[in-house]
């Protein structure tokens, strides 16, 4: 199982970045997919989510800023993040439902004031 997450940069707030987790190893079609985040001393977080079907879901923080897609085709997930606040500053990695365990190396974003 492999969760690649890739993208990921410094940009200065108000910035725009696109991420990309391309999985191998696992059927990705049917594997809800999700992105979480963890800040320097903080608790990782949920940040977005789309099942199989492609239903979303959000944290409250980045919601109307983030969109969560999916490629099935090429296994990949992507998290397109508009108007970025230093607050989302963290390192960013992604999830499959049925493999809890895997996270991958993740991808740094880093938000400038």
């Amino acid at each position: 199982v492999q969760l690649q997450a890739s993208g990921g940069g410094l940009v200065q707030a108000g910035g725009s970045l696109r991420l990309s987790c391309q999985a191998s190893g696992i059927p990705f079609s049917s594997n809800d997919m999700y992105w979480y985040r963890q800040a320097p001393g903080k608790q990782r977080e949920l940040v977005a989510g789309i099942t199989s079907g492609g239903s979303t879901t959000y944290g409250g923080s980045v919601k109307g800023r983030f969109t969560i897609s999916r490629d099935n085709a090429e296994k990949t997930v992507y998290l397109q993040m508009n108007n970025l606040k230093p607050e989302d500053t963290a390192a960013y990695y992604c999830k499959a439902l049925y493999y809890p365990n895997y996270w991958g190396q993740g991808t740094q974003v880093t938000v400038s004031s």
